[in-house]
C-alpha cells in the first residue's frame, strides 16, 4: 500500500492580510446551535418558524437519461426525478438526508453541510489520482469569488502573477483592481507554451519579486478554446517547483471534454462508454492529478454542469490553504446560499455517483453535436481562404476565428497596418449584420514594460493574427449556424471588396 506524503507548508507566500487574520470567535460556535444539550444564548440567529417556506418542491430527469439529458421529465418514474425538502422534517436522500430547511435557511458554516462535502469528496476521488495525503475541499459560491479568495489569501498589492497571453478578463481585471502584476505567458494551439513560461521565469527582472500564482484554464481555455495536453501540464508543474509559485487550476469546462473533429457528417460516431469508468479513464488529467505538493488550487464549479444562478463550487487543495480560505470566507461571503445547498445536494444524492457521471457523459455527447455544427457552418460559410483559421475545440464552449488582418484589402491606406483597428472595425461590423462575438483584446493580457525580461519571447510570434471568440453554448446549432453565416458574409464582404 503506498503512503502518501503531506502537503508542502506554502505559508511563506501567504499575504499580510492572510497572516494578520484571526478566526472570527462567533464562528467558532457555530456547532453548538444544533447541539440539544445547549441552550444557545449565544448569536442572533432567527428561529426556523419565522422562515415563510414549509417546503421546497423539485422535479428533475432521473438516471440514466436515456432520453438525453435536456429531455423533459414525463412525471414518470422511470425517468422523473421528485425532491420534496420539507422544513423540519428529514428526509432520504441516495445514503444520506436531504438538508431540510430548517438547517439551509439559516446561517451556515464555513466549509459546508456534509451531504454536499461527502458526496463532492468521493467525486474528486474517482475524478483526480491526488497523490498527497492531506488534501480537501472547501464549498464556494463559484470559481468568480473562488479566485478571489486565493487571491485575498496570497498577494499583496505589488505582487506578480503569470497568466495565458488571452484569459477570461473578470478574474484579471479582479487582480489588476487589487494592485497586482499580471504577466502574460505566450499560448500556440495546444495552449500555454511551458518553454516560454521558463524562459519569462529565468529572466526575471532581479529587482521584482518572483510571481506567486499561474491563473490558467486548461481545458477548452476561455477565449481560445485550446486545450494543455498533458505532457505540457507535468512541464508546467515541474516549472512551478522549480521557481515556487502555486498553479491555480480554473477548469469548469472538464467534462466537456471531446473526440477529435472529424469532418464528414457521414464518418461520424456517437461515441459511447462500455462503463463509467471508461468515461473516467478517457479524461485527461489535471493538474491536480500531477500535485505531491499540494501547490495546485483546484477551482470547481456547478455553473457548467447544473446551472450558472446556483452559484455553487469548490476549490481542491491542502488543508492547510483551505484553513485560511475558510477562514477569511467566513467573515466575508460566510458559505453559499443554503438553498442551492440543499437542492444540489437533494439532486446528487438521489442521482448517485454513477447517475451524476450519467449526467456528464449526457453533456459530453451534447456538447460535442454543437461543437460539431458550429464547425461545420465555419467549414459551409466562412471564406476558404489561408487567412481564416480555425483550430477545432476539443473541449468546452469556445472556438476561435483566426483571422490574418494583413490580408485585409485597406490594411495599410485606411487601418495604418494596426490589426486591433481592423479587429475592431470587423467587430462592429459583425453586429451590424446581426452577429456577436468578442474580439480577443477583450481578452489579451498587456506587456508589463517596466519587468524588463531582457529576453526574446514575442508573445504575439504572429503578430497579424486577431481572433474572434465565438460559443456554440448559447443558442440552438440552427441559429449557431444563422450566426455564422452571417460572420462569413461580412468576411467575404470586407475581403474580397465586395460591394
Amino acid at each position: 500500500m503506498t503512503v502518501l506524503q503531506m502537503s508542502k507548508d506554502f505559508s511563506h507566500l501567504y499575504s499580510i492580510q492572510t497572516k494578520t487574520l484571526k478566526p472570527s470567535p462567533l464562528e467558532v460556535f457555530m456547532p453548538l446551535f444544533y447541539d440539544p444539550k445547549i441552550v444557545f444564548l449565544g448569536s442572533g440567529l432567527p428561529m426556523s418558524q419565522y422562515f415563510p417556506w414549509k417546503h421546497i418542491h423539485s422535479v428533475c430527469p432521473r438516471p440514466p437519461f436515456l432520453d438525453g439529458v435536456g429531455a423533459v421529465p414525463s412525471g414518470r418514474e422511470a425517468d422523473t426525478c421528485t425532491i420534496m425538502i420539507p422544513k423540519d422534517e428529514a428526509t432520504p436522500a441516495g445514503d444520506t438526508q436531504d438538508i431540510v430547511l430548517a438547517r439551509a435557511l439559516q446561517y451556515g458554516f464555513g466549509e459546508g453541510p456534509p451531504e454536499i462535502l461527502n458526496f463532492v469528496q468521493k467525486h474528486t476521488e474517482m475524478i483526480h489520482d491526488i497523490k498527497y495525503a492531506d488534501w480537501d475541499i472547501l464549498l464556494t459560491i463559484g470559481n468568480t469569488a473562488a479566485w478571489d479568495l486565493t487571491l485575498r489569501v496570497f498577494c499583496n498589492r505589488g505582487d506578480s502573477i503569470l497568466a495565458e497571453k488571452y484569459s477570461y478578463s473578470p478574474p484579471l481585471c479582479n487582480a489588476e483592481g487589487q494592485g497586482l502584476n499580471i504577466i502574460p505567458v505566450p499560448m500556440d494551439e495546444y495552449g500555454l507554451v511551458p518553454t516560454k513560461l521558463k524562459a519569462i521565469l529565468e529572466n526575471w527582472n532581479p529587482k521584482k519579486a518572483m510571481p506567486k500564482l499561474l491563473y490558467t484554464i486548461p481545458m477548452g481555455q476561455n477565449p481560445t478554446g485550446v486545450s494543455l495536453p498533458e505532457k505540457r501540464k507535468k512541464e508546467i508543474y515541474e516549472i512551478a517547483q522549480a521557481y515556487d509559485f502555486l498553479i491555480v487550476e480554473d477548469d469548469p469546462y472538464y467534462f466537456f471534454q471531446m473526440d477529435p473533429y472529424v469532418e464528414k457528417p457521414s464518418e461520424r460516431s456517437d461515441r459511447s462508454f462500455g462503463s463509467r469508468n471508461d468515461f473516467i479513464s478517457s479524461l485527461a488529467r489535471s493538474f491536480l492529478s500531477f500535485d505531491t505538493d499540494g501547490r495546485v488550487i483546484r477551482l470547481e464549479s456547478c455553473s457548467k454542469t447544473l446551472g450558472p444562478g446556483i452559484r455553487l463550487g469548490w476549490i481542491v487543495g491542502s488543508k492547510g490553504i483551505l484553513e485560511n480560505m475558510e477562514r477569511l470566507s467566513e467573515i466575508t461571503v460566510l458559505s453559499p446560499s443554503g438553498i442551492s445547498l440543499s437542492i444540489v445536494a437533494g439532486t446528487l444524492n438521489r442521482w448517485g455517483q454513477h447517475g451524476y457521471l450519467d449526467w456528464l457523459i449526457g453533456l459530453r455527447r451534447e456538447y460535442t453535436k454543437k461543437r460539431d455544427g458550429a464547425l461545420d457552418a465555419c467549414r459551409e460559410y466562412l471564406p476558404n481562404e489561408s487567412w481564416v483559421e480555425i483550430i477545432p475545440p476539443a473541449a468546452g464552449m469556445f472556438f476561435s476565428i483566426i483571422i490574418d488582418a494583413s490580408a485585409h484589402p485597406d490594411f495599410r491606406r485606411k487601418f495604418h497596418s494596426k490589426c486591433n483597428d481592423v479587429e475592431q472595425y470587423l467587430y462592429q461590423e459583425f453586429i451590424a449584420e446581426g452577429t456577436l462575438v468578442f474580439p480577443s483584446q477583450f481578452f489579451e493580457v498587456g506587456e508589463k514594460t517596466d519587468f524588463s525580461f531582457q529576453y526574446a519571447v514575442d508573445c504575439k510570434s504572429e503578430p497579424h493574427k486577431i481572433f474572434f471568440r465565438g460559443t456554440y453554448a448559447a443558442v440552438s446549432i440552427e441559429e449557431t449556424r444563422e450566426g455564422i453565416k452571417r460572420l462569413g458574409r461580412v468576411l467575404k464582404r470586407e475581403f474580397y471588396a465586395l460591394d
